[in-house]
């Protein structure tokens, strides 16, 4: 091969190219992001809204049809489902695999603001997003005080630790759960509702009115047009109590003379109790969700971060931190298995070349193979944007076996050509050209079998393209090492094996080194397999049979059930209250 023996006869080159390339590979791994699975893009769409108030029947027919008729038209649709609860109405839209998701999301909403004046004017705005795959709680802490009240730490996760925390880079949400939510009451006298001749659902009207932001058409101002909108929400609570109320007769009188403005807390609906030795108390709890394409160890030891720094620098020493929950602990030990394993695999693999060659040069340069492939193949991860998952771990450790075929075949080559006599520097040279094209062609072959991988269609293809083309560029770098380190190496590393006491002045009647005798195991079952050419047959289409029975017994899915050591009890009571008088009515 001419790179062969252009990397033989210009060797700063060729070692300043693959130092540059590990370097560029260790920093590129720096870099990786550590997940449990690849980046997938699953095109769903969900629509929802909600309508205080209304009943299943009535969403269904005035809202939830509606939706279907206005986006059933969108092409690539592959599945349509709508759930309609007691308020709330929620459309999924699943899209076919392959088309752009975020150019799908934005066809929905649209869709969607075009009928926004033939659905209910009551409803809360249409909430169109798209579902990610990589969602659900990556975190889960507590918070407590033995100081401060549940209505206290619903009200400190919500206005102070929220925020700080979406801050964090690739935090897309604070979820509470357990507390209570800030709500302001209007519980109405009707006595006195009745006394001013005005009733409930006009005052409600009134209110509704007041919290309502609207466009204010346009003004010129210093020569240019400005846009002016007119914002009508109370400031604060004494604003509302004293929000004048018109009455039916004429005239006006303050909220506050209709009936009591409660600033207070909505009624628990659940509750986080955390659970010690000392006994139980009531806590909240706040789970952390990521955004799409982030990853999911960096995000969560950034969160990890930012609640030591609000324990320790920001909020009262009264409170207290308890992590219960977290993905990135599995990841993390399931990532350093991976990458251990892979050492242990280059290891072995070396040792093993070694017991075979019985020559320390040689399995040295066969052992720079691994590294010398490996590491360049993490620059092209992060090229193409992949983490350091189960699927690339997987493609990593599985390629260290063909890493070293390559090198071996050609290492053996001029092994080969230096028994014949030759010197290092010539028999390099010869079993470059020699073998060189069977090296690429056993690349090719294996590339041929893992890089469509790549391309198989669906979520799992989803999942495996990383494994196809992470195998497939290691094996080409795997070649590329083959073909110009491995000959490179040979030529100024290996020794001669003539038996240089001799000196005839011929190369050619120097004594070659005597080959090593094949082992006598191998040997024999090779004669016996040979003597026996039906048996040996049988006993192959007999194991083949067999293989096949076992193929049912064998688990079926796309993931492989793992135990997280987490439990989850969820507990639904029927309502209980006890019995008390009618309270007035009241708007929320």
């Amino acid at each position: 091969m001419n790179i062969s023996a252009w990397s033989i006869k210009r060797p700063i080159p060729t070692i300043v190219l693959f130092l540059v390339l590990t370097f560029a590979g260790l920093t590129a791994f720096g870099q990786l992001g550590i997940d449990d699975t690849p980046n997938i893009d699953v095109p769903v769409v969900q629509i929802t809204v909600t309508q205080p108030g209304a009943g299943p029947n009535e969403l269904e027919s005035q809202v939830t049809r509606k939706v279907e008729d206005a986006v059933v038209g969108l092409g690539d649709i592959d599945d349509l489902v709508s759930t309609v609860n007691e308020g709330v109405s929620t459309t999924t839209i699943n899209f076919e695999l392959g088309v752009d998701s975020e150019a799908k999301t934005n066809e929905v909403r649209n869709a969607i603001s075009q009928i926004r004046q033939e659905l209910p004017q009551d409803i809360n705005e249409p909430i169109v997003q798209k579902l990610e795959f990589a969602g659900g709680a990556i975190a889960t802490y507590v918070v407590r005080s033995d100081q401060r009240s549940v209505e206290e730490l619903s009200e400190l996760v919500d206005r102070e630790i929220a925020g700080a925390l979406l801050e964090v880079s690739g935090v897309a949400q604070v979820s509470r759960s357990g507390g209570l939510d800030r709500e302001v009451r209007i519980q109405l006298d009707p006595l006195r509702l009745k006394a001013l001749g005005i009733t409930a659902t006009q005052v409600n009207d009134r209110i509704r009115g007041l919290n309502a932001d609207f466009s204010g058409g346009r003004t010129e101002a210093a020569g240019s047009e400005k846009t002016l909108r007119t914002l009508g929400s109370a400031r604060s609570v004494d604003d509302l109590r004293n929000y004048r109320i018109p009455l039916p007769g004429g005239g006006d009188v303050p909220l506050s003379n209709l009936g009591e403005v409660i600033d207070g807390f909505a009624d628990s609906r659940e509750s986080s109790i955390f659970i010690t030795r000392e006994g139980t108390e009531n806590v909240v709890a706040f789970s952390i969700l990521r955004s799409p394409g982030s990853t999911l160890v960096s995000v969560e030891e950034g969160v990890a971060a930012a609640v030591e720094k609000l324990d320790t620098e920001t909020l009262p020493e009264d409170l207290e931190f308890d992590r219960i929950f977290t993905l990135a602990t599995d990841i993390r030990e399931s990532y350093q298995a991976s990458i251990d394993a892979l050492i242990f695999g280059c290891i072995l693999t070396t040792l093993t070349v070694g017991l075979f060659l019985k020559d320390w040069r040689a399995t040295l340069i066969t052992g720079l193979a691994l590294p010398l492939s490996i590491i360049p193949t993490f620059l092209v991860m992060k090229g193409l944007d992949y983490t350091l998952n189960g699927m690339s771990c997987l493609a990593l450790s599985l390629a260290v076996g063909n890493l070293v075929d390559d090198a071996i075949c050609m290492i053996e080559n001029i092994d080969t050509h230096l028994r014949m006599g030759k010197r290092p520097y010539q028999a390099a040279l010869d079993a470059a050209r020699e073998i060189g094209l069977a090296v690429i062609a056993t690349t090719a072959t294996i590339v041929a079998v893992f890089l469509p991988v790549a391309f198989m269609g669906g979520v799992p293809g989803q999942f495996f393209r990383p494994f196809g083309v992470t195998v497939a560029v290691a094996t080409m770098f795997s070649t590329l090492v083959a073909i110009t380190i491995t000959p490179m190496l040979s030529a100024y590393l290996l020794k001669s094996k003539i038996d240089l006491t001799a000196n005839t002045g011929d190369d050619s009647e120097h004594t070659p080194y005597s080959q090593a005798s094949q082992p006598g195991i191998y040997r024999g079952a090779l004669n016996w397999a040979l003597r026996n050419r039906i048996t040996t047959l049988l006993i192959a289409v007999a194991f083949f049979i067999g293989s096949l029975q076992l193929v049912p017994l064998i688990p079926k899915g796309l993931f492989v059930s793992g135990d997280r050591g987490v439990s989850t009890i969820s507990v639904e009571l029927r309502p209980v209250r006890p019995w008390r008088k009618p309270r007035p009515f009241a708007i929320g």
